[in-house]
């Protein structure tokens, strides 16, 4: 039953109204898939370990399935907006909790504002080519941000709908890469060199590893949508785990054919003499497909960058709700429309802080790219891969405190122990190296970082002084109040 807020506005979201389907179009869509491939692995390729990375997303990908067993054994017990907030609240506490969900808003509110500078470089800059118009990219990303404001603000079907149809689009026409490209036997035939240890093992892991992370960013939000899922203890589960999947084996197989295509030997010298590696892809579809398929994919990255931002939008919208609804930030944000259901309060906010970022970028001459994009893309991976390694402690924290819960020992303690191991070690890399995935100097890579212990102390004092809340509003499925 709806609680009555301020307007006719009530605290539920629409209930029911997803399927794992459209959930894993939300999640898939967040991942960006053909941004990620045609934007984000030719760089990590050229500074990672090169021909090699294809075996380092199949260790991804592992670790992640390990940190997805404890993920829904957890979210089968709770049903939250919240996502990692909810998950971490219950399992490490209130103020542990409060941390996090502001750590969490941080996150995806810096990388929508990332994204919106790619975006508008994008389109501005395939405008310039077709039609010979130079149009500011900043123009674009405010246009763009119009457009998902008024989808945000709406109901989330309508959302999902869109993303189905981008998704499915952007798979088909990297597929058709992918079996052109092994049907002609690429650059010196198909072969599996990628996964051979001199491969893995040659440049820099480390840094290729952490690439393989940033890819997958965007997979944990499905817990996000359990208040609107149909059956939420069986489609949470369903849709983390075709997400992980149905992603880690796109990618594996679209970079292996990007080595296959270019040759194991050759592809690093190539990306370096590249002056634009992300357009590697293009030049691949040319020379396997042809100049259609070119045309397809350039468009197709627009609205894959569109998806991605609306997916975002969408999560950093919920967790504002959940947040807000909670009592940390003002109540206002925790109402819902009184038509549509969905989290208005919250998506208004984002979409005011997204435009403050974008403005002060125009005014200040920032390249949309080489700083919008790139530090706040890195500084929000930074920020969701502690996230998940804290999650992974919330969960054995969870089931210690409610032995009564079903769940196997693998997914409630080992699983989740290893996993934590993982990230944390991932995570350590990841600030160690930051200051080559940024690109930035030192100083302004650490002084990037430094948001967040500031987003963790601020959580902490919000948690801390909102003393009657004990844990998110949704309870644990089949606990009262006072034992979750």
């Amino acid at each position: 039953m709806s609680v009555p807020a301020c307007g006719g506005s009530s605290t539920e979201l629409r209930r029911g109204t997803l399927g794992a389907a459209l959930i894993v179009f939300f999640v898939v869509s967040a991942a960006s898939p053909l941004s990620v491939i045609a934007g984000g692995f030719p760089i990590g390729i050229m500074l990672g370990n090169g021909p090699g990375t294809p075996a380092l997303l199949v260790v991804t990908l592992a670790v992640l399935l390990l940190f997805a067993a404890g993920y829904t054994a957890m979210a089968r017990h709770v049903t939250h907006a919240g996502g990692f907030y909810a998950i971490i609240s219950h399992g490490l506490g209130s103020v542990a909790g409060g941390a996090s969900g502001i750590l969490a808003m941080l996150a995806y509110n810096v990388l929508q504002a990332g994204i919106y500078g790619l975006f508008g470089t994008v389109v501005a800059g395939n405008i310039s080519v077709a039609f010979g118009i130079d149009v500011p990219w900043w123009a674009c990303s405010l246009a763009a941000l119009a457009l998902i404001a008024w989808f945000g603000y709406r109901n989330v079907d309508l959302s999902a709908r869109l993303l189905a149809v981008v998704v499915i689009a952007e798979y088909l026409a990297m597929l058709l890469l992918d079996v052109a490209i092994l049907a002609k036997g690429g650059a010196q035939g198909v072969d599996f060199s990628a996964f051979q240890p001199v491969n893995v093992q040659s440049g820099t892991p480390s840094i290729g590893l952490l690439f393989c992370f940033a890819a997958f960013i965007g997979f944990e939000a499905t817990t996000l949508y359990g208040e609107e899922a149909k059956n939420p203890k069986r489609t949470i589960p369903l849709a983390t785990y075709v997400s992980v999947l149905l992603i880690g084996g796109f990618y594996t197989l679209s970079v292996w054919a990007m080595v296959v295509g270019a040759g194991s030997d050759k592809i690093v010298a190539l990306l370096q003499a590249m002056q634009d590696p992300t357009t590697f892809v293009y030049s691949l579809s040319d020379h396997y497909v042809g100049s259609w398929l070119t045309t397809a994919i350039r468009l197709l990255f627009m609205f894959s960058l569109f998806a991605g931002l609306l997916a975002f939008h969408n999560a950093a919208a919920r967790y504002f709700f959940a947040v807000g609804r909670d009592g940390l930030l003002p109540k206002m944000l925790g109402a819902t429309h009184r038509r549509h259901q969905s989290p208005h309060m919250g998506s208004v906010l984002q979409t005011v802080i997204a435009a403050v970022i974008l403005v002060a970028a125009a005014l200040l001459d920032a390249d949309p790219v080489l700083q919008l994009f790139s530090w706040f893309s890195n500084l929000a991976t930074l920020c969701l891969i502690l996230l998940m390694a804290m999650t992974s402690l919330a969960v054995v924290g969870f089931f210690r405190k409610h032995p009564e819960l079903e769940a196997s020992r693998l997914s409630r303690l080992y699983l989740p122990l290893v996993s934590g191991a993982a990230l944390f070690g991932v995570w350590g890399l990841a600030l160690l190296h930051f200051d080559v995935l940024t690109g930035a100097s030192s100083q302004i890579s650490y002084g990037l970082c430094a948001a967040i212990p500031v987003a963790l102390m601020v959580g902490m004092l919000l948690a801390s002084r909102q003393k009657q809340r004990s844990r998110p509003r949704r309870t644990v499925r089949g606990l009262s109040n006072s034992s979750a």
